[in-house]
């Protein structure tokens, strides 16, 4: 069992930066391949980036390549999501999802367990 808290999110400008973070308590982040999506308001949630269980398999969706990093700390048991560059399009609720597995996805219904989401708003 994985239970998952985001923070970070908020408003800024387009072109500025944010950072999330997704706390993780439960006996097995450390073998979760870990995820980032994002759902805008009246469209679907979409994948966003995701890292393998020791961090060495990243995957990014197109439209957030260059611009947005995700990284893990086991020891810390958080995952990041560093934005930069960030676009009013950027602006939605984004979710942090765990896997029951090492590797990394980009369905959604590959993960198993979410948090509940933090909203990051861009303004043009």
């Amino acid at each position: 069992q994985v239970q998952l808290v985001e923070s970070g999110g908020g408003l800024v400008q387009a072109g500025g930066s944010l950072r999330l973070s997704c706390a993780a308590s439960g006996r097995t982040f450390n073998s979760n391949a870990m995820g980032w999506f994002r759902q805008a308001p009246g469209k679907e949630r979409e994948f966003v980036a995701a890292i393998s269980w020791n961090g060495g398999s990243r995957d990014y969706a197109d439209f957030v390549k260059g611009r947005f990093t995700i990284s893990r700390d086991n020891a810390k048991k958080t995952v990041s999501l560093q934005m930069n560059s960030l676009k009013p399009e950027d602006t939605a609720v984004y979710y942090c999802a765990a896997r029951s597995s090492f590797v990394v996805a980009v369905e959604e219904s590959e993960y198993r367990w979410w948090g509940q989401g933090t909203q990051v708003t861009v303004s043009s």
